[in-house]
């Protein structure tokens, strides 16, 4: 890790380069964190991601593109407080799926006729991470049977009510990113969240569920309570049943957040319709059983799949 601080008063600057195995698709990653992106805590502008950051004593924004003739992601910090530590080169690791191998899986994975075409189209896509578990968590449930931009509103709204204000930023680049997503506690504890957030009280009250649970055992998430970001210790099969054994989260959540917060690379939501549709190509779309059926020659590395699956589909209704 290297690390620059720069110029003074204000928030200090830090540059980190984040190497990557080859190839890598940043703007599939980019494509895939835009759609997603919450106002008011991350934002993508041209080639670069940016977002509000808390970890440890550390708090302000980053900026993340490509490093200049590196096969490299450069971050650029700009912290209130803190300095970077190795946990939060984990978290930027974690993130952008920077440890991944792309040959062994794409060998893996192209033998399959459905999936060749999309690894040749994009044969460095990786699967975006999360910088938190609870944060991951709150995504997974707000996304549940409601399209992306609903997903946002919604995220945007508890960022509003629950996230903590930061200073306004004098770079352009963190424009509008005023706040840091909320901890675990306050939503844990919130009263009438369906109302404030305009939401069914059942998702609400999954959502609190999810809330308690990060705050009463954060590994389940992914976060020990020293702060790191790592894989569930009981493997897929562990981890799944502990999410499932929540109020509210079925399989479909339970794997999204396997698969991008728990770094679990066979994690698979076999119910996801988007998958369904891009297995159908057209005609009758399988059922999550007949799904499974199919992706069973896709393990260990199932998630990777999705993904694929998930851009090819994302591109062919662009065009459509």
């Amino acid at each position: 890790m290297r690390s620059h601080p720069t110029g003074e008063p204000g928030p200090r600057h830090f540059q980190l380069d984040l190497p990557w195995r080859p190839p890598y698709d940043w703007p599939g990653m980019l494509g895939f964190l835009a759609l997603r992106a919450i106002p008011g805590v991350e934002a993508v502008h041209g080639d670069a991601y940016a977002r509000s950051i808390r970890l440890d004593d550390c708090r302000g924004w980053m900026l993340v593109h490509p490093a200049p003739r590196q096969q490299a992601l450069r971050a650029e910090l700009h912290l209130i407080e803190g300095a970077p530590t190795q946990r939060l080169l984990a978290r930027l690791r974690h993130l952008f799926d920077l440890d991944a191998d792309p040959l062994p899986i794409r060998a893996h994975l192209e033998r399959d006729a459905l999936l060749a075409p999309l690894l040749a189209a994009r044969p460095g896509l990786r699967v975006p991470g999360a910088w938190e578990g609870f944060e991951l968590g709150v995504r997974a449930v707000l996304g549940q049977q409601v399209t992306l931009g609903a997903a946002r509103t919604l995220a945007a709204r508890l960022v509003a009510l629950h996230g903590e204000a930061l200073p306004a930023p004098a770079e352009p680049a963190f424009a509008g990113i005023d706040r840091l997503f909320p901890r675990a506690a306050p939503v844990a504890e919130a009263r009438d969240l369906g109302l404030a957030l305009r939401m069914p009280r059942a998702r609400a009250a999954t959502l609190c569920g999810i809330a308690r649970a990060a705050a009463t055992e954060p590994g389940l998430l992914g976060d020990d309570a020293a702060g790191s970001l790592d894989s569930a210790p009981d493997g897929l099969d562990g981890a799944l049943a502990g999410l499932r054994a929540l109020p509210g989260v079925g399989d479909w959540t339970a794997q999204y957040i396997a698969m991008r917060a728990l770094r679990q690379p066979d994690a698979f939501p076999a119910g996801d319709v988007g998958l369904a549709r891009a297995v159908a190509r057209g005609g009758p779309r399988p059922a999550a059983r007949a799904l499974l059926e199919r992706a069973a020659a896709w393990r260990p590395w199932r998630a990777y799949a999705a993904l694929h699956l998930w851009t090819g589909d994302a591109g062919a209704h662009a065009a459509a």
